[in-house]
């Protein structure tokens, strides 16, 4: 099941249930009920609790949009170390450029088809990747270029490939949860308490009525999922994809 899927059935899951909750409740009011007595003080407290957790919620979204951002950033930095590896490495003798490459690209792969999967698992970066880019390291330190060129393109190598480095660091940081369990726990109680002192109005079965209760519930699961998918960086919805990688550094 695609998870846009799983949200359009959450979301009418929620709608059904709330809107259910109203008629039910509806049905059990007396002839004699009159919608105008809603207290003043509780139309005030539905408002300005609304109002909170929407602030709440922004903060949210933001917070983790702008991990997202941060992730892509990191992805960006470290394919584009890399492609400066093999276009500096140009000046060096073939059979050291050709060894320099081929393992630069044996660690752009295996990132692509391998750790990225593993990322979105497990939250975390695999060791066979810290040694495939250690090894690319060894290639460039290891050899002592004679040439004036290869003198001058030495530790411009060195300093790309720690950058790469630095910025696999960085990626595997992004890689697990960005909001903590305990703001989860306040978005989803607040959700239910949004949502729950709306029958502390008086909601009548009318078109109308129905159909914003119901575009309330939707929208406040749509902006839950929202975070959900946003919350890991390397998930399977919205999130970074290693596209930059085939692009920037193999050329795909």
């Amino acid at each position: 099941m695609s998870q846009w899927l799983a949200l359009v059935i959450a979301m009418a899951a929620v709608c059904v249930v709330v809107i259910s909750v109203v008629v039910l409740r509806h049905r059990r009011i007396g002839d004699d009920d009159d919608p105008s007595e809603t207290p003043d003080v509780i139309e005030y407290m539905v408002m300005m609790i609304g109002v909170v957790y929407a602030i709440v919620l922004g903060l949210a979204i933001a917070g983790v949009w702008e991990g997202r951002g941060s992730a892509q950033a990191d992805v960006q930095a470290e394919a584009q170390a890399l492609h400066e590896v093999k276009a500096r490495v140009g000046v060096y003798p073939a059979p050291v450029r050709d060894k320099i490459r081929a393992d630069v690209d044996t660690y752009t792969s295996y990132v692509i088809h391998t750790e990225w999967p593993y990322m979105r698992d497990h939250g975390d970066l695999t060791p066979k990747g810290t040694r495939l880019l250690a090894a690319v390291r060894e290639d460039i330190e290891q050899y002592d270029p004679k040439s004036d060129l290869g003198q001058q393109a030495y530790q411009p190598l060195v300093d790309s490939v720690a950058a790469a480095d630095q910025a696999r660091t960085a990626r595997g940081q992004s890689a697990g949860s960005t909001m903590p369990g305990v703001v989860w726990f306040g978005l989803i109680v607040g959700a239910l308490v949004t949502v729950g002192l709306v029958f502390t109005l008086q909601i009548r079965r009318s078109p109308r009525e129905l159909l914003l209760v119901g575009l309330f519930s939707a929208l406040m699961a749509f902006l839950l999922f929202l975070i959900w998918d946003l919350n890991a960086p390397f998930g399977t919805g919205l999130s970074v994809t290693p596209s930059v990688f085939k692009d920037v550094v193999l050329r795909q």
